[in-house]
């Protein structure tokens, strides 16, 4: 099925605005905003991001670059960097390898990826400056790259989970997250607390990148544990609504030591637009 990008657009958007709709603690969303940013300041960057990615004339390493320069011009901060390095391999994939799978689409984007690829994702980096980023032996992002970009994705894997995605081609997404979602959301028939206990199961399961660049393991372990007891209450319910005094109390917590999920925040939004591209593409 041919998707026109006018359609990629919407279904981007679609899945950013769940983002904020959803409870996830320690994250930005419409019942609590924090880390100095708004729920306005997400909602901008996914209308001016949403351009650049569904333009079928960029390439891959294009899309991401002007995508996170839009952000940074509209809002002044890194609201959607993570979101914007998951997604645009997705909309590369289903815009340019019709007959194969979603999944075996982004394998074949991610094996074709090129040096002037990484090139410009450096610069997307370096100009959306991600809280915590550090020096790196090699394919540091200040400086130029070497390597393919689904090369310097697998150097970076072991630190960061958004890379990993790349090194894996989206296994955490494909072999996990989409179908918990679908679970959920055949549950419950609603996207934004499907999204939020995605989100739960994944922190129970895996250290944050954003976290742990900032504060290294410092805090990896409280927060698992929190998040496998708001896991397990979501499982047991058949009404989340229940369980948002137990949001409340966790958001604020983790917002009082500064803690923001944010690579996990970032991989719902991918989970999110995963499923509605695998819908349309069925």
């Amino acid at each position: 099925m041919t998707i026109s990008p006018e359609q990629l657009r919407e279904l981007y958007l679609q899945a950013c605005e769940v983002d904020v709709q959803a409870f996830k603690p320690g994250n930005v969303s419409v019942y609590a905003e924090g880390h100095d940013m708004t729920v306005a300041d997400f909602r901008i960057s996914a209308k001016v991001s949403a351009e650049p990615l569904c333009n079928p004339d960029y390439s891959l390493g294009e899309k991401i670059y002007y995508a996170v320069k839009a952000t940074r011009e509209a809002v002044g901060c890194n609201t959607n960097l993570g979101i914007i390095l998951l997604c645009a391999p997705l909309i590369q994939a289903i815009g340019n390898y019709s007959g194969l799978t979603l999944r075996q689409a982004v394998s074949q984007v991610i094996s074709e990826t090129t040096i002037e690829d990484a090139e410009w994702v450096f610069k997307a980096i370096t100009l959306a400056s991600p809280g915590g980023l550090g020096k790196s032996e090699d394919q540091d992002v200040s400086g130029k790259a070497t390597v393919t970009l689904a090369e310097a994705m697998k150097i970076a894997s072991m630190k960061d989970r958004i890379a990993l995605q790349y090194a894996t081609d989206y296994q955490d997404i494909f072999n996990f997250t989409v179908l918990r979602y679908t679970i959920l959301l055949n549950r419950w028939n609603d996207r934004n607390w499907a999204a939020v206990a995605v989100y739960a199961d994944m922190l129970s399961r895996f250290p944050d990148s954003h976290i742990e660049r900032k504060y290294g393991n410092q805090y990896s372990e409280m927060v698992a544990g929190k998040m496998a007891q708001l896991s397990g209450k979501l499982s047991e319910t058949d009404n989340p609504e229940l369980i948002k005094p137990l949001l409340v109390g966790l958001d604020q917590e983790l917002k009082q030591y500064g803690i923001n999920p944010g690579t996990t925040a970032d991989m719902v939004v991918a989970t999110v637009f995963t499923a509605f591209l695998e819908d349309l593409n069925q």
